[in-house]
């Protein structure tokens, strides 16, 4: 083998920022880089294959994604089924994901699984082949067409990607189909065409393998040898170079959209690949064109148009060719001629203005604070280092990547401009609702893509387990079963900090030095749970509008200001608090939490800015109607908490209540921001004294009377069991949520109920994963949780089906919740504690995982141990106190039932459920009551 190292350690200024890593290459010619992080008793690996859907032929579309699924199954050495289930018990978290040039598959384990992940690992980059089976390939189908279903036909603009690429790149260019190819591609694919992809393009020579986090560098080379090392070349493949597009005129196209309920117009211009040179500049240009409140787009669209909410540049680049794209939603019923008129009116005003250092600067400071944030966990350096290997042919490409973009000068950003978009060709695509053609910019050409009919279930989509296939295993010098697990790491709870300001606001921190950033929140209690219900959105709503400006400073010139610190700022409503959050470099904390409490105490109040918000907000709330995710939530929500609970009204409330609001009410609910009960959590690279010292202006100024809680009542359960319908004509997917009324975050329960539901929901190894997405192929995902409250929570199952399999569906997780507790064993019991134990060795390694310790600490009264003492409860947990955990709030006969999906062929299907059904709109007004009809 032959290795290399970079020593260069972590600077605090971003033009020096580096990585270190060693790097290696094995026999196999699999690049291998190793890096070494001890901050946790963590590690990740990363495994990035150099074959995207741009390896792909017409006819055979999608196949670069569909075999990272298949990949997710069997293999050699592994026991069937294991590799899904096995990482999260050992307390890991497993995935992997494709795009138009790669495929990367990835892991974070405790320590103690390290071998184990690399024997996981290798053994399906290596040794999967011969173990596919045709019943493996036709379940894997249900799941892939699954997801395109939930992303793409069941979504608002979920075709818009695939008009742009069929127009934007000629046919025969590796970008003309999408990452996720078409359906009837996915179903003709054969055994074969699945081992000649394996065959082709999954060598040790086409891959780099990542290894990031508490590990010996020695001991990590001969495991990697040995467990790598075996796994052949494959063929030598040619590299793609590239293919960057040119139009050689304008493409104008609208489509008809049956989910959009506002109209959208995307401008794409063909740009450069990834790592030229001129993306850069590209990157810039796009937040100068729309980044800010001062960015032309911004001002001649949003401000002066009063056409849309915002509007979004940015150049996205990729191995062969690139895109920089104008992205515009705009207000519900409005023309995109209009829309396009004003952004001809803002490029003209860049090309006559252009911008000002300020503005430059801004955007450099943040990308400072972004590149660090960027490898702020072992994982996100993982994927740093394997993409930059496998696509730059340099792990260490980063500190380049930073000092490329503080070299962006005027003259660049200038001359990228005219290079890519003054006066050039584009695809521009008007999509809007199916009611509303007449949206669409004059003279767009119809475009049309494949849509699914929806029928009745096929014999194709009645897919199984099935049969193990039968082969010889592939010979090793090396015992390919399973390792033993290494030593046990323990858990360290962080050392948390405590006091108490001079106006008694309560502070946290946790300090963390490893990098030169500061992540922080202020929660103030109230929010949603304080809006009157006539004016429910009245808490999210004066949120926002705290974010637009100050007294001294206007909404642009406040934007800026936090921008030149690199910093983040924003104000956000929720259901029970007001929460300001922030990240900033370290170093510029204390003017950062100057500029918060500037915010706070010091609110614009601008009645342009109320209207323009106000506007924003209602566009909001319509483009929520088309979502059939937020549809099923909604209304979940107002049948579980019922008519006299303000949760069961969004915390962005409806158009009615918006439509109350006026700007006396934003000022009169302000007053209901003081520092009783409020606290100031920080994380990150400063201690308690520094942070004292910041806010001891806030301490000082900041003042207030604690307000009354309003009592609220939740509804009674129903006496009967019902299923409750929505209608969404032609959804390719049914939206199911299930559930009823439980506990709250503060109850002594509400550990137990978590670890009672790790079984049923709690990732991918629960059973509602295994049996509906593993075993059936009817969804791409099914999980159980119960949200975190001080109010009382509903345990809540959700999922989206494949439309034909609603009943089916139902019936499963019927069934699976009523016999639950009775089915629930000692086994369960064991898997439960050791899974929940070793997730905590990696649950709490980021800076946000941390700040949400000490959120658990200061909203729910937790002690500064608390994750120590609900180890030792769940530990002394028997199977009998996971029973009666288990019958006490998982009782399925008072669990609603809520399916959002297509009337015309699912309603008479979940009347055979036996429940009461009953017919709703979208926004949750009785249509008509239903008897079941069982058969």
């Amino acid at each position: 083998m032959t290795s290399c190292k970079d020593n260069n350690s972590n600077n605090v200024a971003a033009s020096e920022f580096s990585i270190e890593y060693e790097k290696f290459t094995l026999d196999n010619g699999l690049e291998v880089i190793l890096h070494v992080d001890k901050s946790d008793p963590i590690v990740a690996v990363a495994t990035m294959m150099h074959v995207g859907s741009n390896r792909e032929k017409p006819g055979k579309t999608g196949f670069a994604h569909f075999f990272e699924h298949m990949s997710f199954n069997d293999s050699e050495n592994v026991p069937v089924g294991a590799n899904r289930k096995m990482i999260p018990e050992w307390g890991g978290s497993r995935n992997g994901g494709t795009w138009s040039d790669g495929t990367v598959y990835y892991e974070v384990v405790p320590k103690d699984a390290f071998e184990k992940i690399l024997w996981i690992d290798s053994d399906r980059f290596g040794y999967m082949i011969n173990t596919v089976t045709e019943a493996a390939l036709e379940r894997e189908k249900q799941v892939v067409k699954n997801e395109k279903r939930q992303r793409v036909d069941n979504a608002p603009y979920g075709y818009t990607d695939e008009i742009i690429r069929k127009n934007l790149y000629p046919e025969g260019h590796p970008y003309n189909w999408t990452v996720i190819g078409s359906l009837p591609d996915l179903q003709a694919a054969t055994l074969e065409d699945v081992k000649e992809f394996y065959n082709e393009y999954y060598g040790a020579a086409n891959a780099s393998l990542v290894i990031a986090g508490d590990i010996d560098i020695e001991e990590t080379k001969q495991l990697v040898e040995k467990w790598f090392g075996e796994i052949p070349s494959g063929p030598e493949i040619e590299p793609l170079k590239p293919m960057p597009v040119t139009l050689s005129e304008t493409k104008s196209l609208s489509f008809a959209d049956n989910f959009a309920k506002l109209p959208e117009l995307r401008m794409v211009f063909p740009s450069v690949e990834q790592y030229n040179q001129d993306e850069y500049a590209l990157q810039v240009l796009g937040q100068l064109l729309s980044g800010s409140k001062k960015s032309p787009l911004y001002r001649t669209v949003v401000e002066e148009g009063k056409l849309a909410p915002n509007v979004r540049t940015y150049n996205a680049t990729n191995e062969l060719a690139g895109e920089f794209v104008v992205r515009v939603r705009a207000n519900e019923g409005v023309a995109l001629d209009e829309v396009k008129k004003a952004i001809d009116k803002g490029l003209n005003k860049f090309e006559s203005d252009g911008f000002t250092d300020n503005e430059l600067q801004r955007i450099k400071a943040e990308l400072e604070t972004q590149l660090y944030y960027g490898v702020a966990t072992v994982l996100n350096k993982a994927f740093q280092l394997v993409q930059d290997n496998e696509f730059g042919n340099d792990p260490g490409y980063v500190s380049k990547r930073a000092k490329y973009l503080q070299e962006v000068s005027r003259e660049d950003v200038m001359r990228v401009y005219d290079k890519y978009l003054k006066g050039k060709n584009y695809v521009m695509t008007s999509v809007v609702p199916a009611a509303s053609p007449e949206l669409a910019v004059t003279g767009a050409a119809e475009a049309t893509v494949w849509q699914e009919e929806i029928t009745a279930m096929k014999a194709n989509e009645q897919v199984a387990q099935g049969e193990e296939a039968v082969y010889e295993k592939t010979p090793s010098k090396y015992d390919r079963s399973e390792p033993a697990f290494g030593e046990a790491p323990l858990f360290k709870m962080p050392v948390v900090w405590q006091s108490n300001a001079e106006n008694g606001m309560k502070l946290l921190g946790i300090e963390n030095s490893e990098l030169p950033i500061v992540t922080f929140n202020i929660t103030i209690p109230g929010g949603h749970m304080l809006d009157p219900e006539d004016k429910s959105g009245l808490a999210v709503f004066t949120a926002d509008l705290m974010n637009e400006g100050t007294v001294n400073k206007t909404s642009a010139e406040l934007e800026e200001a936090i921008g030149l610190l690199g910093s983040s700022i924003s104000i956000n409503g929720g259901l029970e608090e007001i929460t300001i959050s922030g990240s900033c470099l370290s170093r510029n904390f204390e003017p950062t939490l100057a500029l918060v409490e500037e915010m706070l105490l010091q609110p614009r109040w601008d009645a342009a800015d109320f209207e323009r918000l106000k506007q924003e907000w209602k566009t909001g709330l319509k483009g929520r109607e088309a979502n059939p995710n937020a549809i099923a939530a909604l209304n979940f929500n107002k049948l579980i908490y019922g008519p006299e609970h303000i949760a069961a009204i969004p915390t962005t409330g409806t158009l009615e209540t918006a439509e109350n609001v006026t700007l006396d009410d934003v000022k009169e609910f302000y007053k209901n921001l003081t520092p009783v009960n409020a606290s100031l959590k920080v994380v990150g690279d400063i201690g308690e004294e520094e942070v004292r010292k910041a806010m001891a202006n806030m301490a000082a100024n900041w003042s207030g009377e604690a307000f009354d809680k309003p009592l609220m009542n939740v509804a009674s359960e129903s006496k009967e069991p019902t299923l409750y319908f929505i209608d969404v004509p032609n959804s390719k997917q049914s939206v199911l949520y299930i559930g009823s009324m439980a506990l709250s975050a503060t109850h002594p329960d509400a550990a137990k109920l978590d670890f009672a539901n790790e079984i049923l929901g709690g990732g991918s190894s629960g059973r509602l994963f295994q049996t509906l997405r593993i075993q059936k192929g009817y969804t791409y995902g099914a999980y159980s949780r119960i949200p975190s409250r001080s109010e009382i929570a509903p345990f809540t199952i959700s999922s989206s089906v494949r439309a034909n399999a609603t009943l089916a569906s139902l019936e499963i997780i019927q069934e699976m919740v009523r016999d639950y507790g009775t089915g629930f064993t000692e086994n369960d019991v064991e898997l439960t504690k050791n899974k929940i134990v070793k997730q905590n060795t990696r649950a709490y390694e980021s800076l946000n995982a941390k700040l949400g310790i000490l959120t658990n600490i200061d909203k729910y009264g937790k002690p500064r141990n608390y994750i120590d003492l609900e180890q030792q409860e769940l530990m002394a947990m028997t199977l009998d106190d996971f029973k009666s955990t288990i019958d006490k709030y998982m009782q399925e006969d008072k669990m609603i039932y809520v399916v959002v999906g297509d009337k015309a062929t699912q309603l008479e299907e979940v009347r055979r459920l036996g429940k009461k059904v009953v017919e709703l709109d979208i926004f949750g007004n009785e249509i008509r009551e239903l008897e079941s009809r069982e058969l």
